[in-house]
């Protein structure tokens, strides 16, 4: 199975923005691919209002999202700062990036 590298907003709602991530992930999940979605887990033991603690896991989303065929970006509530870094990431690794709107319908991106 290909795995999917989630992008999807954390900062601002946090509770409603992981509900998200978590219906986003099933979502990849239901579509045949193993969603990689760190800030599910990075949360329970890193906080992400400490700068250094945020750069840890962006750092560890660095690794995780170069082990993936596709970049998933859950755009339809904006792009924060992560997810921008996250695109960028994947553009200068050539790995794929889809687009989808807060329905999970796929758009065009960039």
């Amino acid at each position: 199975m290909n795995k999917a590298y989630i992008s999807s907003p954390l900062r601002g709602n946090e509770e409603e923005n992981m509900f998200r991530a978590r219906w986003y992930s099933r979502f990849a999940a239901d579509e045949g691919v193993i969603p990689v979605t760190p800030h599910i887990y990075f949360t329970q033991f890193l906080r992400d209002h400490i700068p250094e603690e945020r750069e840890l896991a962006m750092r560890m989303n660095k690794v995780l999202l170069l082990e993936c065929s596709e970049v998933w970006v859950f755009q339809g509530y904006g792009i924060s700062s992560g997810m921008q870094q996250e695109i960028e990431w994947a553009k200068e690794a050539g790995i794929k990036i889809r687009y989808f709107d807060e329905r999970m319908v796929e758009v065009c991106g960039d």
